[in-house]
């Protein structure tokens, strides 16, 4: 619990009469009590000496009782201790006028003020503030000196303190001079709160108090110290909803100077308070920012139930410091409202056609792809002179073979009208396997690589293949190389070349019978990878079988010179030299 002790002082003015002496008895009747003064209690540290100044010399109701206008006029002074009912006279004079206010006074012991084992020096009265600019100097006394050395014997002694740090402080920039403190130039980590402990001698009694100054840090005076407005921005219209609260925020600068600063909304050039209108009304200006004595205030002007003819009124924010004056007009329209009715049900519609939009194409992708191919499309046969459209290349004496010529063949060529080349059936006798290979690819516009797990070992006519239609991918031609999967195949079965290729080529996975139907997914993408095929009917129903007779005539023709009995030419797997 706080120790405190308290004494209620009377202060009588006395105009006119004699000073009688200590206890002289007078007629107190006419002296107009002015009752406690509404200032603060004065604090004092136990032990320590302090002063109180009579509040009737400075109150705005009072005459001007100062002692060197009115030498006629009198101060006496009354104590009346905690708990006790009669005023102890001091000195009091015969009244022609009287008048007498009550102080309180706060004595304060060292544990009342800080913790048993701080280091700070115990203040009782709040910090002075003391701003200095910054890279500049200035001198600092300490509070309440001029009075003791009204009273001191001879000259009082400083003690300087900055937090627990004595004087001197190790630094040059901060120096004695006297019983003042000399800052020469003011740094950053110079701020914070200084104590000064002043001891002097009166009567043969060695009398102390101790003071607390808060020093802060401000911009130098060489920057600009006129009050800006940093909100509303200049031209700025503001979009505001009608019948709606509407609050408008005037945010100020106000660089530190010695001067009272203010900052206020106007309407139609009149204040809030002047206005008189319950819509419009402020909240309090607080403040948003302080930065080396430079700070940001904020006014905010509430304008209740807005109607459209506020707009024609004009919006003034107004700040003012002793360095100057500024003003900003905000405009305000009213925001163009639309239905919500309408508006979301229109934005429920778009969000429902997208979602459809979406679904469709997840799921419809090939065949949206499909149709657009055979609108905007280019037949590659009018633009290149290729031969074949798709050369298969396959593992020989496998399962895949089977699939190759029962299946994969017979769709492309007799179903979707494409022109295929496939070694074994389409090589002439007697060639140079290396040459007409690499022949067969170039002149294909795809290459069909049906992956297995021995398609492709090392020296066989497969790899040749492969190795030949990445060489005339990678070189820029127009071959495009497509992997069709016919069994799963883990991706380490792959061969090198395949592996590093994977990225960049398209994989279609067949899926046993539910790929057989030509409206199955593997045929959907297949045909998208392929060249694009416009044919007519009559061509349709055609082609194949045109296909298949000029090949079976071309063999026969070939058979008969050579005396073969089949019309198909199958090489075995034998091991090529071949460099990719």
């Amino acid at each position: 619990m706080a120790s405190f002790i308290f004494f209620l002082l009377f202060l009588f003015i006395i105009l006119g009469g004699t000073t009688p002496a200590v206890g002289q008895s007078s007629d107190q009747s006419e002296c107009y009590d002015w009752g406690e003064s509404s200032e603060s209690a004065v604090a004092v540290m136990e032990a320590e000496s302090g002063w109180l100044s009579c509040p009737l010399f400075s109150h705005p109701s009072v005459y001007n009782y100062s002692s060197t206008q009115n030498p006629g006029h009198n101060l006496f002074w009354y104590r009346l201790p905690e708990g006790h009912d009669l005023e102890q006279p001091i000195t009091y004079s015969n009244l022609s006028s009287c008048s007498k206010i009550a102080m309180r006074l706060k004595v304060l012991r060292r544990d009342d003020v800080v913790p048993g084992n701080s280091c700070l020096p115990a203040v009782a009265m709040a910090a002075t503030p003391v701003m200095i600019p910054l890279q500049q100097g200035a001198k600092v006394d300490c509070p309440d000196l001029q009075n003791a050395n009204k009273m001191a014997d001879g000259e009082p002694t400083v003690t300087w303190f900055h937090g627990c740090n004595k004087f001197p402080f190790g630094s040059s920039d901060r120096q004695l001079k006297g019983v003042s403190l000399q800052v020469h130039v003011m740094m950053d980590h110079y701020q914070g709160l200084y104590y000064c402990r002043v001891q002097y001698q009166r009567r043969g009694q060695t009398l102390n108090f101790t003071r607390m100054l808060n020093i802060t840090g401000i911009y130098p005076d060489s920057l600009p110290k006129v009050p800006s407005i940093l909100q509303p921005t200049k031209d700025k219209v503001l979009i505001v909803r009608q019948d709606k609260e509407v609050r408008l925020v005037c945010r100020g600068l106000f660089p530190y100077v010695d001067s009272p600063w203010d900052i206020w909304w106007t309407v139609d050039g009149k204040t809030v308070e002047q206005l008189n209108d319950s819509r419009f009304s402020k909240v309090k200006t607080r403040q948003v920012k302080y930065d080396y004595g430079d700070r940001q205030e904020e006014s905010v002007l509430v304008i209740h139930d807005f109607q459209a003819d506020d707009r024609n009124r004009e919006f003034n924010c107004s700040v003012k410091n002793g360095r100057g004056f500024e003003t900003r007009r905000v405009r305000l329209d009213v925001e163009v409202v639309l239905p919500s009715v309408e508006l979301g049900c229109g934005l429920g519609v778009t969000l429902v056609l997208m979602l459809l939009l979406f679904v469709v194409y997840h799921i419809f992708w090939l065949e949206l792809l499909l149709l657009y191919r055979s609108w905007f499309g280019t037949d590659e046969r009018h633009t290149d002179d290729k031969e074949f459209d798709v050369y298969i290349s396959y593992a020989r004496n496998s399962e895949e073979e089977t699939f190759v010529l029962s299946t994969l063949r017979r769709v492309l060529e007799n179903e979707l009208g494409y022109s295929v080349c496939i070694f074994d059936r389409d090589s002439l006798p007697g060639g140079t396997i290396t040459d007409e290979t690499l022949s067969f690819v170039a002149r294909s516009r795809r290459l069909l690589v049906v992956v297995s797990p021995g398609y492709a070992s090392q020296g066989s006519q497969a790899l040749l293949e492969l190795k030949a239609g990445i060489d005339s991918m990678a070189l820029g031609g127009h071959l495009r190389v497509i992997l069709v999967q016919y069994r799963p195949l883990q991706r380490q079965g792959w061969v090198r070349e395949l592996r590093g290729a994977r990225v960049a080529l398209a994989l279609v996975r067949w899926q046993g019978d539910k790929s057989e139907d030509l409206t199955s997914h593997f045929w959907k993408r297949l045909r998208v990878e392929l060249p694009v095929r416009r044919v007519n009917s009559k061509e349709e129903g055609g082609s194949g079988k045109d296909v298949a007779l000029m090949r079976l005539s071309s063999q026969n023709s070939t058979n008969s010179q050579t005396g073969l009995i089949s019309n198909t030419v199958k090489h075995p797997e034998n091991v090529y030299n071949y460099a990719a």
